[in-house]
C-alpha cells in the first residue's frame, strides 16, 4: 500500500519546500540572487501560494531573505565574522555529536558512513559539474548520519538548525573548490570514519574537530583570495 507521504496527500507547500531546498542543495541558486515567484510558479506548475509558504519556511533556515516591497532573495555570502562564528558553533556541537556517535556504532551505521565517505571521494575527483554539485549533498549526509547516531535529539536539532547557514557557507566554499578543498575534505571524512570503526570516541571527536577547523581555514583563505582578485588593477 502506498504511504501517505508518497500518495499525493502531502501538503503542496511541504512538497514545494522540499523542491526548493533541493534546488539550493544542487547549486541552482547563487548567493544574493532574487527569487522570481512568478517564474517559479510557471516552471513548477503550481500557484504562488504554496511557493510563498515554502519560501517563508526557508527564510527561517537563513537561506533566503524577504525584502519589503521586493520579495525574496537568496541570502548573501557570509561575512568573515559570520563565517567564523558559524564554524565556532559547529566546533561546539559536532565533536560532542561525534563522541556520542562513536559510543553507539552499529554495523549498519558504519556501512552508511562508509558509503558516504566513498561517494564523497568519487564526487571530489570527478570533473563532472553535476557530480560536484552532488558533493555538497553527500557531505551533508555524512554529518547528519553522525548527528542522528549520537542519540541526543536536542544536540541533533541544534545541529540541524544550522542547516541553512551551512548552505550559505557552501555557497562561498564553491568559489575555492578548484584549490583541492574537496579532496582534502574527503580525506578528513575518511579519517573520522576510521576512528568510528576503531571505537574511539575521543579520537573521533578530535578528528571531526580538525576537519571543521581545516574547513574554516580553507574558506577564510579562499575568501581573501577572491577579494584580492576582485580588487581593481593599478596601472
Amino acid at each position: 500500500m502506498t504511504s501517505p507521504r508518497r500518495s499525493g496527500r502531502q501538503p503542496l507547500a511541504d512538497r514545494m519546500y522540499e523542491v526548493l531546498l533541493g534546488q539550493f542543495t544542487d547549486g541552482r541558486w547563487s548567493a544574493g540572487e532574487p527569487v522570481n515567484i512568478g517564474a517559479l510558479s510557471r516552471e513548477l506548475d503550481v500557484s504562488q501560494t504554496p511557493l510563498r509558504e515554502a519560501l517563508a519556511r526557508l527564510e527561517h533556515t537563513g537561506l533566503v531573505r524577504r525584502e519589503a516591497l521586493k520579495g525574496y532573495r537568496v541570502a548573501p555570502l557570509l561575512t568573515e565574522f559570520e563565517l567564523v562564528k558559524l564554524m565556532d558553533a559547529r566546533l561546539v556541537l559536532e565533536p560532542a555529536l561525534a563522541y556520542e556517535a562513536a559510543r553507539r556504532t552499529t554495523p549498519e551505521f558504519l556501512e552508511e558512513v562508509l558509503e558516504s565517505v566513498d561517494n564523497l571521494a568519487r564526487a571530489a575527483t570527478s570533473p563532472d559539474t553535476a557530480a560536484f554539485s552532488a558533493y555538497w549533498t553527500i557531505d551533508e549526509r555524512f554529518h547528519l548520519l553522525i548527528a542522528a547516531q549520537a542519540d541526543n535529539p536536542f544536540l541533533e536539532k541544534a545541529y540541524r538548525s544550522l542547516g541553512g547557514q551551512v548552505q550559505r557557507f557552501r555557497f562561498f566554499a564553491k568559489l575555492g573548490s578548484a584549490r583541492g578543498a574537496p579532496g582534502l575534505a574527503a580525506e578528513e571524512h575518511r579519517a573520522v570514519y576510521d576512528a568510528l570503526v576503531a571505537g574511539e570516541p575521543d579520537e573521533t571527536a578530535a578528528r571531526i574537530r580538525r576537519h571543521i577547523e581545516n574547513a574554516k581555514q580553507r574558506v577564510l583563505e579562499d575568501r581573501k583570495s577572491v577579494e584580492a582578485a576582485e580588487l581593481p588593477t593599478v596601472r
